[in-house]
């Protein structure tokens, strides 16, 4: 039966292992203060620069996994591990990943060309994805939105980025659109002049540009007449509603008969 040299298991095996553990603790130690300094510089650097604060998580979250991967490697590579397989074995990880998590992947592209274009920002009121409401957050998938009726909506960046995008606070100012039919006998100068003197005392609209009262058509009823102010984003709903009451009061003040259909039936005498 072999005898077992204890003092060259020690020397050759254990004690070379131990350098390597040792070797590889120090290693992950020291380079995860490292990738913690360079991360936080790129992260100050940025913010100096007044770069959006959701490309900064962006760039920094790359740059911590790219280097945790580079300091894994060189790990393996102080142990005597051949990292030639893993780097094969990761790049074959990485197609079946991309293939089975394609979707997640084009809202991870998507919602880095968002932060890159920046159509809108967090605050912003949107329309996109199917869905309406202010921005609260852009995050790497997908973007969080507050409805007008208080739910919290998760939209794909990449339904965001491929569909019809509307930015209601791109512009410093938005139109209110409404319309008041007046009935037949009414002067549709008078109304609009009566329109226009309630209607300005509506709270948060604009002067300039200042409200569009006019005929917009006339049809069986009578006159069609448009009613356009302007207002802040934020005021839209308040505008909305105010100027509605608005056209109410300017109607029951003036004292304006209900619009109305008129038939005349014509009755022929075939005698």
């Amino acid at each position: 039966m072999p005898t077992i040299n204890l003092e060259q298991l020690f020397n050759v095996y254990l004690f070379s292992f131990g350098q390597k553990i040792l070797a590889a603790v120090a290693i992950w130690i020291i380079g995860g203060i490292a990738i913690g300094m360079l991360t936080n510089l790129l992260r100050r650097a940025m913010t100096m620069r007044k770069v959006d604060p959701t490309l900064i998580s962006y760039s920094e979250s790359s740059l911590r996994v790219a280097l945790r991967i580079a300091l894994v490697m060189a790990i393996l590579d102080v142990c005597g591990i051949q990292t030639t397989s893993f780097a094969a074995l990761i790049a074959a990880g990485g197609v079946a990943i991309g293939v089975a998590w394609s979707g997640l992947l084009s809202n991870f592209a998507a919602g880095i060309f968002l932060v890159i274009l920046r159509p809108f920002k967090v605050g912003d009121a949107i329309s996109a994805g199917g869905q309406t409401g202010e921005v609260t957050e852009i995050g790497l998938f997908s973007t969080t939105m507050t409805t007008g009726d208080n739910l919290r909506v998760y939209v794909g960046n990449s339904k965001i980025f491929s569909d019809n995008l509307i930015n209601f606070s791109a512009n410093p100012h938005r139109r209110v659109d409404l319309k008041c039919q007046i009935a037949n006998g009414v002067n549709p100068l008078e109304a609009i002049e009566a329109l226009q003197k309630h209607v300005s005392k509506v709270a948060n609209i604009t002067t300039t540009p200042a409200p569009t009262i006019e005929i917009l058509e006339f049809n069986a009823a009578g006159s069609l007449i448009a009613v356009r102010p302007y207002c802040n984003n934020k005021d839209y709903w308040q505008v909305y509603f105010d100027t509605n009451k608005a056209i109410a009061a300017a109607c029951a003040e003036a004292g304006w008969p209900v619009p109305a259909v008129y038939q005349v039936a014509i009755h022929q005498n075939h005698n």
